[in-house]
């Protein structure tokens, strides 16, 4: 199949998206009438252009409240379809999209509807052109595919077909149906594809703002897809997004992001093209520091029980250690991170991956396009592939099977290794908290899933005093690797805070496990304990009953705790240093992130950041 992107489904001028879906790698494009309007281009200029990039012109787009008219606005119809056939010659296309009346005139006659529609064809046909009907999930009278079918068959004509659109057949609950046992490939005008998650809304305020590229929403297009597959089907796949988000952002990333939705979509069909290889663990996170903002770090990692355990062997690069948690402290002038520092401050500017092949992993980041970085080694050190991910970030991958581990060949050790720092009792990273923009929550989310076969659990709203702040957490597999990602439009909450000081999208928060909640925090300095207010452990005993002691000993710390049917949740939080915080867990049979904490968390953070100010 051939791939294609609507012009409406990302931002700017007309030029600025034509390029951009040429560079993301799609062989065509559907004009949507709108931004060939407002174009300075004319539509030659348009269609040199697009030759140019390599780009087909699949189609021009939409041509609304056609059919089945009174006589009068009949008559201006096909006069404005005579035009729209001059437009196409001069754009070089061969399809002109029909949707669905949605006008207080139509009416609701499908032969008079299969009529005009037969007429139109015969003059398509005289231009050597095709017509695809459309039906829009909000349209007057044919509001699903198989109503739209069946005016189809009516007409009877071969230089019409019919245009199925993933949203609006799944909008409706449409079923495979009638596409599977009736509607054959030569009969299919265009197939539009758009996702979208589950809500509850007006289906036309829904497809207005919330469409999204397949795999970023909850709808089965990968059924669709199969279904399409077996009957046959060769030609366009396109893409038709209405997204706020997508309007906000820069046309070259959505339109990336659109391709890297496509390879997902064949993946799911067949075989993989790259096997996918595993993700095995968090290997290490990478921190840019610097000056006395640096040290004050350091300070915050060693009242958490850390120490600095090894030294780069060339770079003034320092690793600090405890159970199987790496952080990576990086000074080296001469280094991304030092680039990092200067655009962010203090900040996580890497993490690093275990992967089962680091080879097969570069390989699956070439077939979906993704930025590679690359690593100045010094001799005998290793070359740890990277490539750019969320925001200005790397992620470099290291050999989950190698022995000895990255750090035992480029780092020495400070003292020692007999005698390690015995720490505070933490383990393992249990989770890491990415915030980024608003308007780059699918694409961050669906990198994870695509790349890495995360899976990307459903969004929940958290009540910051500020706003609500939206989360998703992407999962690995395995369940070992969790990361959730925030977001939020409010301007003080906790999330916008963060993006404003980090001057972007970054990690905010980083949680580490430990087996005794309780020997841990005694370990730990108290003077790095986000407060927690006295009223929350009064709600607390009501609505758990815990003992008295126990209850007692928690608001002592500062702890917090949840429980459900599967276990129990023990956690704390460090306060904010330039926007990130640390967080201590104790998971017992509980696989959540004490979500219903986080209202209490939020407003507590709030307060300290206040107090700060």
């Amino acid at each position: 199949m051939k791939t294609g992107i609507a012009t409406v489904s990302i931002s700017g001028s007309l030029v600025d998206k034509l390029h951009a879906a040429a560079n993301a790698g799609f062989d065509g494009v559907e004009i949507f009438e709108n931004d060939l309007t407002q174009s300075d281009l004319s539509p030659r200029q348009v269609r040199q252009l697009a030759e140019s990039l390599g780009l087909e012109i699949i189609a021009l787009q939409p041509f609304r409240n056609f059919e089945a008219m009174p006589e009068a606005i009949r008559k201006q119809n096909f006069y404005q379809a005579r035009k729209k056939f001059e437009l196409m010659h001069e754009l070089g296309t061969s399809r002109l999209m029909v949707c669905s009346n949605v006008s207080p005139h139509v009416i609701d006659d499908p032969a008079r509807a299969a009529a005009d529609l037969h007429q139109l064809a015969e003059l398509a046909a005289q231009e050597n052109f095709q017509i695809g009907y459309e039906a829009l999930a909000w349209g007057r009278y044919v509001h699903d595919y198989d109503q739209a079918w069946d005016i189809v068959k009516q007409a009877d004509h071969g230089n019409l077909g019919i245009v199925l659109d993933t949203f609006h057949m799944y909008a409706r609950n449409n079923t495979l149906d009638t596409m599977r046992n009736e509607i054959t490939a030569d009969k299919i005008a265009l197939v539009q594809l758009a996702d979208a998650p589950s809500l509850q809304m007006d289906v036309l305020n829904f497809s207005r703002h919330f469409r999204c590229f397949p795999g970023q929403g909850d709808m089965p297009i990968i059924e669709f897809m199969q279904c399409l597959k077996e009957k046959g089907y060769r030609d366009y796949i396109s893409h038709e997004i209405f997204n706020d988000e997508f309007r906000a952002s820069l046309a070259s990333e959505k339109a990336t992001d659109g391709m890297r939705s496509l390879i997902w979509l064949g993946e799911q069909l067949k075989e993989p093209e790259v096997p996918e290889p595993t993700i095995d663990s968090l290997a290490f996170i990478e921190f840019a520091i610097e000056g006395e903002d640096g040290q004050k770090l350091v300070n915050l990692l060693q009242q958490l029980g850390f120490a600095i355990t090894h030294r780069h062997r060339s770079k003034k690069v320092d690793l600090m250690r405890q159970g199987k948690i790496n952080l990576v402290l990086n000074y080296e002038p001469q280094s991304q991170a030092h680039h990092y520092f200067l655009s962010h401050g203090v900040s996580v500017c890497a993490l690093g991956f275990g992967t089962s092949s680091v080879a097969q992993m570069i390989k699956r980041t070439k077939h979906y396009d993704c930025a590679r970085f690359n690593n100045q080694a010094g001799p005998g050190e290793l070359n740890i592939p990277a490539i750019k991910g969320v925001g200005d970030q790397l992620i470099y991958f290291v050999d989950s099977q190698s022995v000895p581990e990255f750090y035992d060949i480029d780092f020495v050790p400070v003292s020692d290794p007999n005698h390690a720092h015995a720490g505070a009792g933490l383990r393992e990273f249990d989770h890491v908290g990415q915030t980024v923009l608003d308007t780059d929550m699918l694409s961050a989310t669906f990198f994870f899933k695509a790349l890495f076969g995360f899976d990307i659990e459903p969004s929940q709203d958290m009540t910051d005093i500020n706003g609500l702040v939206t989360s998703r957490v992407a999962k690995s597999p395995a369940g070992n690797i969790r990361m959730p990602f925030n977001t939020s439009s409010a301007r003080n909450s906790s999330a916008q805070r963060f993006v404003n000081q980090a001057q972007g999208a970054g990690v905010q928060q980083i949680a580490f496990n430990c087996d005794d909640i309780f020997a841990t925090v005694q370990q730990v300095s108290r003077d790095c304990i986000l407060p927690i207010p006295a009223n929350y452990y009064r709600d607390l005993e009501a609505r758990f009953q815990l003992d008295t002691e126990l209850l007692a000993l928690m608001q002592e710390y500062h702890i917090l705790y949840d429980q459900n049917e599967e276990g129990h949740f023990f956690h704390f939080y460090t306060t904010e240093h330039f926007g990130v915080f640390f967080e201590v867990v104790q998971r017992v049979n509980y696989q959540g992130y004490g979500e219903p904490n986080a209202h209490i968390r939020l407003a507590a953070q709030a307060r300290q950041q206040r107090i700060g100010n």
